[in-house]
């Protein structure tokens, strides 16, 4: 049987409850022990993701009133946006590495991470404390310039390119956040695949070690691996998926 390893998911942590969810279905219907505890995970994610971003907050640039604002006030609410972002990132990273690696033990069928307590008792054995914020440091990375494109990408066509006489102008505003985090999406796909491969990196799972995928030994060295072989970009399609020889395990 031939199994193509997902990689990545979305910019936004929330984004990625929906697949989270998919993948605790399939998980149930193969192996119920490894994912009886990923929906907990999601919604533990989810809700520190709603008590740090209020709806309020996060659509300051898209609102009409706010388009007039100075740049100055963007900067300040983006600065703002992208400390809570930061928090809740290094909140939730340990649910996520978890959950990514009773996802990936699917590779090879393993069942080395279970439930919550057991998995958080195999990462304090194996790698200590730190092994619950390993690929942090992309995923930060990626959501700080996602977060500070998006706005002021936002703010310079909303102040400058939709012109106020137009009798659409409130509605295309209304979209114009929406329609760059898609496109800024796309540019920081990168750090979150190296984010999420260094998690289930190394950690003991058959995905995670030679001949299936290298050790790294920085998030850097693996960036650059993936660059060689041009895979940066790999699973961000929506439609289509480019398989490479790499990323692709047999099993009998």
């Amino acid at each position: 049987m031939e199994y193509i390893f997902p990689s990545n998911f979305h910019a936004s942590p929330s984004k990625n409850l929906i697949f989270f969810c998919t993948a605790s279905s399939f998980g149930i219907a193969n192996h119920r022990k490894a994912c009886g505890g990923k929906l907990v995970y999601c919604l533990c994610v989810f809700s520190f993701i709603i008590q740090a971003f209020p709806l309020e907050d996060m659509e300051h640039v898209s609102n009409k009133d706010d388009v007039k604002t100075s740049l100055r006030k963007v900067v300040k609410e983006t600065s703002h946006e992208m400390m809570m972002q930061c928090v809740s990132r290094v909140i939730s990273h340990p649910l996520h590495v978890i959950s990514m690696r009773c996802m990936v033990q699917f590779v090879g069928r393993e069942v080395k991470y279970g439930g919550v307590l057991s998995s958080i008792g195999m990462i304090l054995k194996e790698e200590g404390f730190g092994g619950f914020f390993v690929g942090l440091i992309p995923h930060i990375l990626g959501d700080v310039v996602f977060l500070w494109c998006c706005n002021l990408l936002a703010h310079f066509i909303n102040t400058y390119a939709v012109d106020d006489n137009f009798n659409q102008a409130s509605v295309i505003r209304s979209y114009t956040k929406f329609v760059m985090g898609i496109a800024v999406s796309m540019l920081t796909y990168p750090f979150l695949l190296v984010g999420d491969l260094m998690a289930v990196n190394n950690c003991g799972l058959r995905a995670g070690l030679p001949p299936y995928a290298p050790v790294f030994s920085s998030w850097i060295h693996c960036w650059r691996h993936l660059s060689a072989q041009g895979q940066l970009f790999r699973g961000s399609s929506l439609l289509f998926r480019r398989a490479s020889p790499s990323a692709t395990f047999f099993f009998d």
